[in-house]
C-alpha cells in the first residue's frame, strides 16, 4: 500500500495507509483470538460496518462478520488492491480476496473514516466483483 499521511487543520497527522493496513490484518486473521485483538487495534468500539451483505457495529460483530468471510472463503485471504487514497479523517481504498490458487474472485473498495487515535470509526463497504452462486 502506498503510503498517505496527511496533516489535518489542527496539524493532527492521519496516516491512511496504515489504517488500511490494520483493516486488512484484521480481515486477514482467522484465529479467534488474534481476530478479536487485530479487530481492537484497527477498529474503535463503537465502529459501525456496512456493505452490501452485512451491517454490524462494534468488536463482536465486526469479529463475527470477519469469521463469517472466513467461513465461507476458507483459506482465502485479503489482499490490498491499489493506493490507499485519504483527506482529513477519510480513506477510500481497493481489496481483493485471493483464493489459495491465486485467484481472486471477490473484489471490492471502502470509504473508512477515522478516530482521532487513528482507528476506523465507520466502515462503508462496495462490492465490484463477486462469484456466481
Amino acid at each position: 500500500m502506498s503510503q498517505n499521511v496527511q496533516q489535518g487543520a489542527a496539524e493532527r497527522t492521519v496516516d491512511h495507509a496504515a489504517a488500511a493496513e490494520r483493516y486488512l490484518a484484521a480481515w486477514n486473521a482467522t484465529e479467534e483470538g488474534a481476530r478479536f485483538k487485530a479487530v481492537a487495534a484497527a477498529f474503535t468500539e463503537d465502529a459501525t460496518y456496512t456493505d452490501p451483505l452485512a451491517e454490524v457495529a462494534g468488536h463482536d460483530g465486526l469479529a463475527a462478520a470477519i469469521a463469517g468471510a472466513h467461513q465461507q472463503f476458507p483459506g482465502f485471504v485479503f489482499r490490498p488492491l491499489g493506493v490507499v487514497d485519504g483527506h482529513h479523517d477519510i480513506a477510500r481504498f481497493g481489496w481483493e480476496l485471493v483464493a489459495p490458487d491465486g485467484s481472486a474472485p471477490v473484489a471490492g473498495f471502502d470509504v473508512v473514516r477515522l478516530a482521532e487515535d487513528g482507528r476506523i470509526r465507520s466502515v462503508l463497504g462496495f462490492l465490484d466483483r463477486v462469484p456466481a452462486m
